[in-house]
């Protein structure tokens, strides 16, 4: 039975998806062993290292070979990795040839270059949700390009932005995410085959041949040196979900606040009947997946310090650390593709009330462009005096319940410094206190062209 969230039948949607599941399967795993077998054969029958015959031969027993499971695992648990299990199924289907398996190779190049496999299919899923998502946020960002609500900071209001500005933000960290992903492939996606000790002693002068062939014909880069010990590219690449997820936890933590009530509802995640209902409240519409999307970057920070942890490796071989990868690399894909997952349903059907949003903006009575006013005025009066009268201003508006404008508009210096009382209560509406906040929208929206 299963005994976590991540392969639960009833929390794995919400902690992984099925096509990310698929890429690390036990059956897609072991299918990636062979793979990297054939290829090796493949490649040293190339070179005239080993017969061409052999080479089909082998090629041909990986090809749907049916495991027997159990010895596997069996054998598996003695010896404590799986490969030399593998290579005993493996080379008693291909006969003769079966000699030929796994030739001049130690485990750990076959089962790092199996994860290498496995990663390039993933990055590729990851990739295609940073797409997508990159595209439903240049939609609502430029659809909300004009939308003015209250900017805030140290959860107090503090002056205006637009809602289109702040998804924005959200989409910049998502087109350097992509340049990320596209930046670290080409040292992520490298070949392991070194032998023993790494330094392809078996094969003689024909090691670096066969090396390239054998990347070749799995399309993955040729290092320059072993990196049996240097795990800086698969920590790069769970380091790389931390960001990933990372951001989504901002995104995820802005629509959970805007969601509550006393924001008003701001923003809400789609409506699905039923999805975020309490057992108890029935008016309760709980903020599901971003709640997710917070969990699951949580626990893929966590990874990000296992495989950091892991670069700490002894001498040529490690003798434990390489296993934490094994743990690490499947569950922080699958927790990742879970946020990206969720934040594409919420993202996508996102609900956005312009009307609270600017009722919100105007519940301070134009407190919160108080800096607007002063700087208004501050050609006429100076910058500190502008200052000091727009703060006793701002005291008087408190005290009195009153708008700013009513407040200012008895300040007679501020009135001829603004152009009369039309000119108090234009300085006084937040909408007109933008900034270039609309300007930073085209601009991170035209960026993806």
């Amino acid at each position: 039975m299963p005994s976590t969230p991540l392969d639960s039948a009833l929390f794995r949607d919400m902690f992984g998806t099925p096509a990310m599941r698929a890429v690390f399967s036990d059956e897609a795993l072991v299918g990636r062993y062979v793979e990297v077998e054939v290829a090796l054969a493949r490649a040293e029958a190339r070179c005239g290292v080993i017969p061409a015959g052999a080479a089909e031969a082998i090629a041909a027993a990986g090809a749907g070979a049916a495991f027997d499971w159990p010895r596997l695992k069996a054998e598996t648990d003695n010896v404590g990795y799986p490969i030399l299990a593998i290579v005993h199924q493996l080379a008693e289907r291909a006969g003769e040839a079966g000699r030929y398996v796994h030739w001049g190779a130690t485990t750990q190049d076959i089962m790092d270059t199996a994860s290498v496999l496995q990663l390039r299919a993933a990055l590729d899923l990851v990739a295609a949700d940073i797409e997508a998502l990159r595209g439903i946020l240049a939609d609502l960002a430029a659809r909300h390009r004009d939308t003015p609500m209250a900017g805030r900071t140290h959860l107090q209001q503090a002056l205006p932005v637009t809602f289109g500005y702040k998804v924005a933000v959200w989409l910049a960290a998502m087109d350097r995410h992509a340049e990320r992903l596209a930046q670290l492939r080409p040292r992520v996606l490298v070949g392991q085959f070194a032998g023993a000790a790494g330094t392809l002693a078996s094969l003689g002068e024909d090691g670096f041949r066969v090396q390239q062939a054998f990347c070749e014909e799995l399309g993955l880069g040729q290092p320059v040196v072993t990196w049996h010990v240097a795990r800086d590219g698969l920590a790069e690449a769970v380091a790389f979900l931390g960001l990933v997820t990372g951001t989504l936890a901002k995104v995820a933590t802005d629509i959970m606040l805007m969601m509550s009530t006393e924001f008003g509802g701001e923003v809400m995640e789609p409506f699905v009947k039923g999805r975020g209902a309490s057992s108890t409240m029935p008016q309760k519409r709980n903020p599901i997946s971003s709640e997710i999307m917070l969990a699951t970057a949580k626990a893929v920070r966590q990874q990000v310090a296992l495989v950091l942890d892991a670069m700490v490796q002894d001498f040529e071989r490690a003798t434990g650390p390489w296993h934490l990868e094994w743990l690490a690399l499947p569950e922080s894909f699958l927790l990742a593709a879970s946020c990206l997952h969720q934040a594409r349903f919420a993202l996508s059907g996102l609900t956005v009330d312009t009307d609270r949003m600017r009722a919100n903006l105007d519940l301070s009575g134009g407190l919160i462009v108080a800096e607007a006013v002063m700087m208004a005025a501050a050609p006429a009066l100076g910058r500190q005096h502008a200052h000091d009268v727009v703060y006793d201003a701002c005291r008087a508006a408190i005290t009195s319940g009153r708008p700013l404008a009513e407040a200012l508009v008895e300040v007679p210096e501020v009135v001829e410094a603004l152009g009369g009382a039309e000119g108090v209560r234009r300085r006084c509406d937040p909408g007109h206190y933008l900034g270039l906040a609309p300007a930073m929208v085209d601009r991170v929206v035209a960026g993806r062209a």
